[in-house]
This record gives C-alpha cells, sequence and structure tokens, in this order.
C-alpha cells in the first residue's frame, strides 16, 4: 500500500499515511481540525543487490557476457596500436626516348 504525506493548511503540520489506492484522502488535520493539503513526493525506491554491471544482461546475440568488461569480441586492449599500414610505392619513371 502506498504512502501518502498530507499538510495542514492552518497549522503546517506534516503527516504521513498508509492507505489503499481505493480509500478516500484525508481531509481535516486530526490536530487542529483544519484543512490537508496532499503532498506529492518521490517514491520510496530501495536497491538490493551488488548493482548493475554489464555482465548482468543478455547480449543480442544470445551469448554470455564477454569477459574483457563488455568490449566487442574484435577489440585491441587499451597498450596496444593498430597496426600500420603498408607504405605506398611511387610510380615508375618512363624513360623519355
Amino acid at each position: 500500500m502506498p504512502l501518502y504525506e498530507y499538510k495542514c493548511q492552518r497549522c503546517q503540520r506534516r503527516v504521513e499515511k498508509i492507505q489503499s489506492f481505493r480509500d478516500n484522502p484525508l481531509t481535516q488535520c486530526e490536530a487542529c481540525g483544519g484543512p490537508l493539503e496532499r503532498l506529492i513526493s518521490s517514491p520510496a525506491i530501495q536497491f538490493k543487490g551488488s548493482g548493475w554491471y554489464v555482465t548482468d544482461y543478455a547480449h543480442k546475440s544470445g551469448a554470455p557476457a564477454a569477459k574483457n568488461g563488455g568490449e566487442a569480441p574484435d577489440a585491441k586492449p587499451a597498450g596496444e596500436k593498430p597496426a600500420a599500414a603498408p607504405a605506398e610505392t611511387p610510380p615508375a619513371k618512363k624513360d623519355p626516348a
């Protein structure tokens, strides 16, 4: 059941009340009898477990997660340089004869 927060418009007192979705909202302050206003508050979220990691989710290919930190299988390690392109040979010169 959700937890609702109310604020009295007369005495500014705040009240929290656990209510069903079907219950009518509170309308009167228990302390002074003034009108209550339901406040919008952020939901209470509790995360459990060790956290979220790249390996926690299935990959599109259906294969298990890679052990290289989620990199693509053909990715090079950080210290490795890409192979150099082969040097071009200059075009052959024609003899002026």
